[in-house]
């Protein structure tokens, strides 16, 4: 895959978010995601961006790993699981404009999904013991492993579960370390198998890996320095324009 300048600056700004979205500011996850599939074809970006996911991954999870609560984890799992074969089915059925046009809802639902998420930001300083309905863990983690093998854009998602839990922040941060860890190395197989990850796309993974090293880094340094609703309300805005872009 033969990328042009601009293409490098834009998946390596892409990287950056990723390594940062992993660490500490979660609302630039799906704005990462989008750069991608406007940077190069929508069904290879999907695969290139996975690797790179993982490597953001097990930073996160060095940081973190002792703040995971197993027991949302645990209540996941199946569901996700379900949805990650639902979404690689899909994945080889559809062309690559279908594939980016399924992108482009799919980031326009995780926008509006995240705005319901500042919503109940505010709520949940009044409510000191949210609860959480029995059937939202499985309804999270079926959408979130179609959402997560179609686009790597679960972010959201499971942000919304682990608010709705009400853990405490380090919790909340380990706790998804360690899903987006197990289920991106699950996809791994399914991507493979879909021609999605390749000898072709790794090379472009590892050239990007060290942005994805810097974002991380700085991401866990800034985390109590910065105004994160003012950097999640940025990143909403501009992935609503490119998931619009990618109807284009």
């Amino acid at each position: 895959m033969d990328l042009h300048t601009w293409q490098w600056v834009v998946c390596a700004v892409g990287a950056l978010g990723i390594g940062l979205s992993k660490t500490g500011i979660p609302g630039l996850g799906i704005l990462a995601v989008a750069m991608f599939a406007i940077a190069m074809p929508s069904r290879e970006s999907v695969g290139v961006v996975l690797p790179i996911l993982i490597v953001g991954d097990i930073i996160a999870v060095s940081f973190y790993r002792r703040h995971a609560v197993w027991s949302h984890l645990w209540r996941l799992f199946p569901a996700a699981a379900i949805g990650v074969v639902v979404g690689w089915w899909a994945l080889g059925k559809l062309n690559d404009t279908q594939v980016a046009r399924l992108i482009g809802v799919l980031l326009i639902v995780l926008v509006m999904l995240q705005a319901i998420k500042m919503w109940a930001d505010s709520r949940r300083e009044k409510e000191a013991d949210p609860k959480v309905h029995p059937l939202l863990a499985p309804a999270m983690g079926v959408v979130g492993g179609f959402a997560t093998m179609v686009a790597n854009a679960a972010g959201p998602i499971m942000v919304l579960y682990l608010l709705a839990a009400g853990l405490p922040k380090m919790e909340f941060i380990g706790t998804g370390a360690w899903y987006f860890l197990i289920m991106n190395a699950f996809k791994v197989p399914f991507s493979v198998r879909l021609g999605l990850i390749n000898p072709h796309s790794l090379p472009i993974d590892a050239l990007l890996a060290p942005a994805v090293i810097v974002g991380a880094i700085f991401g866990r340094w800034v985390l109590h320095r910065i105004d994160q609703r003012l950097f999640e309300r940025a990143a909403l805005v501009l992935t609503l324009l490119a998931a619009v872009k990618l109807f284009l």
